[in-house]
């Protein structure tokens, strides 16, 4: 499953629009990192589809959504819940360290 792009017309109804967790990942294209952890979001996206949204939006690109949320790193994996960020990190994550950043916002 690809993991869904936001932009900055998406970005706000799409956390509004659910009251499951939201997992976005702020990357840019050519970051290496970025390219390693890509394959695990795909994959949690396809693990946890119906009880969280995973998606993700490129930083680089969507430079006011990345300003508000104070990305200074990519990645950068932020867990929203009710609209609101509740927990993130910083860096390429194995698939347990997102899953239990995901968790979090049980």
């Amino acid at each position: 499953m690809k993991t869904p792009e936001l932009t900055s017309a998406t970005f706000d109804s799409t956390l509004g629009s659910t009251t499951q967790p939201v997992l976005v990942d702020f990357y840019t294209e050519g970051c290496g990192p970025c390219l390693m952890t890509a394959p695990i979001i795909d994959l949690i996206a396809s693990e946890q589809s119906g009880s969280a949204v995973v998606a993700k939006i490129d930083a680089g690109i969507h430079a006011d959504i990345a300003a508000r949320y104070g990305i200074t790193a990519v990645p950068t994996l932020i867990v929203f819940k009710n609209g609101q960020p509740i927990a993130s990190t910083r860096g390429a994550q194995s698939k347990a360290a997102i899953e239990a950043l995901l968790a979090q916002a049980a």
